[in-house]
């Protein structure tokens, strides 16, 4: 057998739910041997046969043989992680991959230091993240991203603890202070180190006051030592921030130098359940 031999495009196909045409052409070229334009073209071909369906410019998505282009369901978190050479699923989609998110949403959000345009595709949106300035440069993103066989492919995707940080770091994309805390209430357990490692490195006051004031308020569900308080707590602004962007009125919590809504600190959402 030929080892050289390129791989067959409906072998390809396959055992690839969702690729890039970089990653396919690759693959294809045969060791140069054949040109992108022959590659664009044996894509175009089987778009054309219901083989494929082309998602958005140098993205496919492969339909089972035998089914309906027309409805098949395109698994949405391997688009977010091919959307972008180093997608990675982030956020509230994260939580949802995990299973820990508190609604189920048609929006997924992913990680990446390029710039890019949001994507719709049969409802369901794709919102790229823009990787934080101090982290943008950083081989692994910052740490806490992991790669998940999932639907015959496999999703990069944030670690729940990462997610932690993500969500309190941008709470107004992941639904709302009740969205998140509920969602972050179904996590039975955090490894803490690793927490406070990616707080650390993502270098935000107000995000580690967050953290730690979430940590705190859970303190005995979720095990949390004095130690890693005081950590927290160290790395928490020196004077007082709003715990909301939209600078909601609240009370003073001085151990994390943060206003948080009254809303917030009794969970009012739960006299509601």
């Amino acid at each position: 057998m030929n080892t050289n031999q390129p791989m067959k495009p409906l072998d390809y196909f396959d055992r690839h739910p969702v690729f890039r045409f970089d990653d396919f052409a690759a693959v294809h070229a045969a060791g140069g041997r054949r040109s992108r334009q022959t590659t664009s073209s044996v894509l175009k071909q089987h778009v054309a046969s219901g083989r494929l369906l082309h998602l958005r410019r140098g993205l496919y998505a492969t339909v089972p043989r035998g089914a309906d282009p027309e409805r098949h369901q395109v698994d949405p978190y391997l688009v977010a992680t091919q959307l972008a050479p180093d997608g990675v699923v982030t956020g509230h989609a994260a939580l949802q991959f995990h299973g820990k998110a508190y609604s189920l949403w048609n929006r997924f959000h992913y990680l990446t230091r390029a710039r890019q345009r949001r994507f719709t595709f049969r409802e369901q949106e794709f919102v790229p993240v823009q990787a934080s300035p101090s982290l943008r440069h950083v081989a692994d993103l910052g740490g806490g991203v992991q790669e998940r066989p999932h639907a015959g492919g496999v999703v990069r995707v944030t670690t729940l603890e990462r997610s932690l940080v993500d969500v309190l770091d941008a709470p107004e994309s992941s639904g709302g202070w009740e969205e998140v805390w509920r969602s972050l209430e179904m996590v039975e357990f955090y490894d803490l180190d690793a927490v406070l490692a990616y707080t650390r490195a993502l270098g935000s006051a107000l995000t580690a006051a967050r953290v730690g004031f979430f940590l705190e308020q859970h303190r005995e569900g979720l095990m949390v030592e004095a130690h890693h308080l005081v950590a927290f707590r160290s790395l928490a602004p020196a004077q007082p921030r709003y715990l909301d962007a939209r600078r909601e009125p609240g009370r003073l919590v001085k151990g994390w130098n943060l206003v948080v809504p009254e809303r917030v600190l009794g969970r009012a959402w739960d006299e509601v359940s």
